[in-house]
């Protein structure tokens, strides 16, 4: 694809572009979408298909600061940058790379944390989110794994990524990740399942068109037996979409049937409050595991 004349046809001219995601430094498959980011201080993300490919535009700001989203710049192309701002935003996180990968490792554990203990706390009281929030754990710790690594977290690459890694305490931790997201179960039958799901979980939050790249994701994983991979990847989108409503979720019971079918999740409650303290007990050794390596 020409990023430039792709500028001029979504009117980005005025203001620093770059191009980020695994597109960035060529990790990509061919259904991944071109994740463009637009400097104009403005937040949110659209969806648009031109010329048969899918395009991500990030809105953001050359001032941010969370770790999460710096830590998503890192490697960016830059496209368009007449005064040099991009650049030179570029090269400040590029010197700051190690303290923004540790304090996004830091709060990726402490999501974890927080979203296990929301599960032991709702086995308690057989809240229907019990399940949820294991899921949503396990995901974060996935990427706190990554990112102790020294990986963006990508979730389309993320499993190919883990088998690489080399063998020690932490990295061997991603067991029980494993165990907790159900990864084995994939099948096509149950994928195709999930991704009807996670297709209507993303429309009626999102509503920007972000179902039609995940459709277009599945479709290619399954196609090359990634079965294991698209089963992480349907569910890392569906924790990504609860994080941004998590606050009103209780009220919508509407979601948690969906929920249900899009995360795959387990309905015995005993193997739920299993899994969160199994969870809580790796995640604090990983933290134990971090201090003792920066002492």
């Amino acid at each position: 694809m020409d990023l430039k004349n792709l500028i001029q046809k979504l009117s980005l001219s005025s203001f620093p572009v770059g191009l980020g995601g695994c597109r960035s430094n060529g990790m990509n498959f061919e259904c991944c979408e071109y994740n463009i980011s637009i400097f104009d201080n403005k937040k949110g993300e659209s969806i648009y298909e031109i010329d048969g490919e899918f395009i991500k535009l990030h809105h953001g700001s050359l001032s941010e600061t969370h770790p999460a989203i710096l830590r998503q710049l890192e490697n960016m192309q830059i496209i368009s940058d007449e005064q040099w701002k991009l650049r030179m935003f570029l090269t400040e996180i590029k010197e700051k790379q190690t303290k923004i990968s540790n304090s996004y490792t830091q709060s990726c554990l402490v999501d974890a944390g927080v979203c296990a203990t929301k599960a032991k706390e709702g086995v308690k009281t057989s809240d229907p989110l019990a399940p949820l929030w294991v899921k949503c754990s396990a995901y974060f710790l996935a990427d706190a794994i990554s990112l102790v690594n020294l990986q963006r977290p990508s979730p389309t690459h993320m499993l190919e990524s883990i088998r690489g890694f080399k063998k020690n305490k932490i990295n061997k931790s991603f067991e029980t990740v494993h165990q907790c997201l159900g990864i084995e179960r994939a099948s096509t039958s149950l994928l195709n399942r999930m991704l009807k799901s996670t297709m209507g979980f993303s429309d009626m939050v999102e509503a920007n068109g972000h179902s039609k790249i995940i459709e277009r994701k599945y479709d290619y994983l399954v196609q090359n037996s990634f079965l294991s991979d698209c089963y992480f990847y349907l569910g890392y989108t569906n924790r990504n979409n609860i994080i941004k409503i998590k606050d009103s979720l209780h009220r919508k019971l509407d979601f948690i049937h969906i929920l249900r079918v899009a995360l795959d999740i387990e309905s015995d409650l005993l193997m739920v409050e299993q899994q969160a303290s199994t969870l809580l007990k790796t995640i604090n050794e990983i933290l134990s595991t971090i201090k003792n390596q920066h002492v």
